[in-house]
């Protein structure tokens, strides 16, 4: 078997993973070009062209799109500091369920017949286009925390959502608790749901819709992601190419590495490949990579 985990902002994030800094020494390295997850994602499954990540990602949530066009709308928290934008994707917050859904409800109503809001879960939401000819600024996928935006004129539509979401009850008992609130969103990825894809892999393992979407296209079996690799090991098949993403946490060397690191050395795994695409780097090893204990364990931040 060969599992290949998919980590972005795993250099960033500053967790340094004693099992995986061991196998990236022992293995083979490839310097690669930094990528986003989504256009990492949309290579490997062999998407070319206008990346429609909203209907993908209604469809890897269970969702029908249909004909119709969707957009990604994912909730933020922007801060203007002097000239710049200061924007938090709400991965980055702690927003539960019945927020994300009051806020979509009231987004819904406001734009009655023209979008209809849905949140695939509390972090990353969806709009449907309901005017066949309503086009929007297509912005870049956010993926961390911290990302700075040059200000500039608004769109009439984003002042419209700002203006509802910042009188909302739910941000206005976020603001009394002290955390931020979710004044915007981002939008990203319209379209309509391609017609299919291609991959690699058998199996694909996440918590990102957008990720079990393209599973989904590709004819791959799309799975949520286990609680850690023993539950993981115990239902993947002996055989094939599976492909595992993973955020990055201090709870990662517990929970995955350190028990990856052991199936491949006790054969369960034959090979395990690591891919790290906003730092450009991918890692592969065997087991008998194992045995090179010359090469010594370094931090994966001197690979980059």
């Amino acid at each position: 078997m060969h599992c290949e985990l998919l980590v972005p902002g795993l250099l960033a994030s500053g967790v340094s993973p004693a099992s995986l800094e061991l196998l990236a020494a022992r293995g083979r390295r490839e310097k690669t070009t930094s990528q986003t997850l989504e256009d990492w994602l949309q290579q490997a499954f062999g998407l070319g062209g206008k990346l429609h990540a909203g209907a993908i990602s209604l469809y890897g949530a269970g969702h029908a799109p249909g004909e119709a066009s969707w957009t990604r709308a994912d909730p933020v928290h922007m801060q203007l500091q002097q000239k710049r934008v200061v924007i938090s994707p709400a991965t980055a917050l702690r927003v539960s369920p019945q927020e994300a859904d009051a806020l979509c409800d009231a987004l819904t109503r406001h734009f009655a017949g023209t979008l209809e809001f849905r949140a695939l879960d509390p972090h990353r939401w969806c709009a449907r286009l309901l005017q066949a000819d309503m086009e929007l600024g297509d912005m870049p996928a956010l993926d961390m925390a911290g990302f700075e935006a040059t200000v500039g004129p608004e769109d009439a539509l984003l002042t419209e959502v700002q203006m509802l979401l910042h009188n909302h009850p739910v941000n206005e008992a976020r603001e009394a608790r002290g955390e931020p609130v979710l004044n915007s969103v981002w939008l990203w990825g319209s379209g309509r749901l391609p017609s299919g894809a291609h991959c690699r892999w058998q199996t694909v393992a996440s918590t990102d819709p957008f990720a079990l979407g393209l599973a989904k296209l590709a004819g791959a079996s799309p799975r949520p992601l286990p609680a850690n690799a023993q539950a993981w090991l115990a239902q993947a098949p002996e055989e094939g190419r599976h492909l595992v993403t993973l955020d990055p946490t201090e709870a990662l060397e517990r929970d995955w590495f350190a028990p990856f690191a052991a199936a491949l050395r006790s054969g369960r795994m034959g090979m395990l490949s690591l891919h790290l695409p906003d730092a450009g780097l991918s890692f592969e090893i065997i087991r008998g990579d194992l045995r090179r204990f010359w090469r010594r364990p370094k931090a994966l931040a001197s690979y980059a």
